[in-house]
């Protein structure tokens, strides 16, 4: 049998005119994984495998969207509200979840594209090549997509007759040694007529080991029908399974890989890549430079030329054009630092906007507040910003200067132009360039230390230390 990659990847030279809809599965619970979470609700790069999904499929502008959830995951549920979700009540098999779509795609005459929930490399391309072979003149009632992958031994094949036409889906244990030959293996993933897809959901029967209803023998069903069926190949490292925590992490890993050539691609520069780990959601703009060892989580915006150091941790935050962040800072959401600041180790900023110029170098927590321009924030300073009921609001405003190992004790405004000095604890408002400066009064008694370690060295039998040699 020959497969013609340009027929299987035909596409229609006139713009789709019929409808689609997209049916997602997101039912599985994932035992292999060992989790009590729904199979489609674990992470890659920062996002749910099922969001990756419908990311892409969004981009169709389907007619309607249904997500099969199974009992009790109202987690998930709400993860892809506002679609509408459908409840597959028992697990009963991939073709059973479809049919549980029925109600909500009643009445619908378009093309259905039938999705795993758990495949988040699918692509945009690869769903519209699916849906222009389905709308093909021959009119294939069902449309499969094959890949070829490096070890195919544990897929089920896609077995088609010598014009190509698709026969049968098989899994890899009913396969035969002829069979087993085949390189192309079944990815999971179809488009169906939707006038006749329940119709041929029905004639499905569940006579297996399991009784469930395969999804898989929709194409079977299409062709006691006398239907046509046909399929598209589409590159392998879409379909990357993912059943098992070793799996998950080689899914992270190859989307890692993608981002950041797509990151480098856009003009970022990623000093070593493979220790920057990046969210799918990730934008970097041009001359960004990012350091060794550096962790984007979700909702993060760098903008061009600025400089992330090593060992960073920054999720929710903007960084403005020129910023330079770090080595071992760490921005919380809602973070937003201006152009050409500087935060630098040890600091950590929750929740707070700093504005154009702001400086703050070393070993300071910034929550809940607020920092004019041109300040400059020194060491040790903190914003005490919970009193164990509520969060409160610093306001410092632009050009001041707040010295070393000072506390701000929120709700607390700093005018601008003010000065603060080092060791202070701040607990009223400051007015603009006023000075405030918290000093005890220093006391020094001449030679107290070396009478007190004689006294004790007595007392523990211990040799005292010699204070000069």
């Amino acid at each position: 049998m020959s497969w013609s990659a340009a027929r299987m990847t035909e596409r229609l030279s006139t713009p789709r005119k019929r409808p689609c809809a997209a049916v997602i599965l997101g039912a599985g619970k994932g035992e292999r994984l060992k989790s009590s979470l729904p199979k489609v609700m674990h992470l890659v790069a920062g996002r749910t495998l099922i969001r990756h999904v419908l990311r892409e499929t969004a981009k169709l502008k389907p007619a309607r969207t249904v997500v099969v959830i199974g009992p009790g995951m109202d987690d998930l549920a709400r993860e892809v509200a506002p679609l509408e979700t459908i409840v597959q009540k028992k697990p009963r098999g991939t073709g059973d979840a479809v049919k549980a779509a029925r109600d909500a795609l009643k009445g619908f005459a378009g093309d259905v594209l039938l999705i795993y929930g758990d495949n988040p490399f699918i692509s945009e391309e690869t769903l519209r090549a699916l849906l222009d072979r389905r709308s093909a003149k021959d009119d294939p009632a069902v449309v499969a997509v094959g890949f070829r992958p490096a070890d195919p031994l544990r897929y089920g094949r896609l077995v088609a007759d010598r014009k190509g036409r698709l026969q049968r889906i098989i899994e890899f244990k009913d396969a035969s040694d002829k069979e087993k030959k085949i390189g192309l293996c079944n990815s999971g993933v179809m488009a169906a007529d939707g006038r006749r897809l329940f119709a041929l959901l029905d004639a499905i029967k569940n006579d297996n080991a399991a009784g469930e209803y395969y999804l898989t023998d929709l194409v079977k069903a299409a062709r006691a029908a006398r239907f046509n069926c046909a399929a598209i190949e589409r590159p392998a490292e879409e379909f990357i399974g993912i059943d098992t925590r070793a799996q998950l992490a080689l899914a992270e890993a190859h989307m890692q890989s993608r981002l950041r050539r797509a990151a480098m691609e856009g003009g970022a520069t990623l000093t070593d890549p493979a220790t920057v780990y990046l969210s799918a959601d990730t934008k970097l703009g041009r001359d960004v430079v990012i350091g060794p060892n550096v962790v984007f989580g979700p909702g993060v915006t760098v903008h061009d030329g600025a400089e992330i150091l090593p060992f960073c941790h920054i999720e929710g935050a903007v960084i403005g054009r020129g910023a330079r962040i770090g080595p071992f800072a760490r921005l919380r959401p809602g973070t937003k630092i201006g152009r050409d600041a500087h935060i630098g180790n040890y600091v950590e900023v929750k929740n707070a906007i700093l504005e154009d110029g702001v400086k703050a170098n070393h070993l300071t927590y910034i929550g809940d507040a607020r920092i004019g321009a041109k300040t400059n924030v020194g060491a040790g300073t903190i914003t005490v910003n919970y009193d164990g009921f509520g969060k409160y609001v610093t306001e410092i405003g632009r050009g001041v200067s707040i010295g070393s190992n000072t506390a701000l004790i929120a709700p607390i405004k700093i005018g601008d132009g003010a000065i603060v000095g080092a060791g202070s604890v701040v607990t009223t408002n400051v007015p603009a360039d006023a000075l405030r400066l918290e000093r005890s009064q220093q006391t020094t008694v001449e030679g107290w230390a070396a009478k007190f370690r004689h006294r004790r060295a007595r007392e523990t039998g211990k040799t005292p230390v010699k204070a000069k040699g």
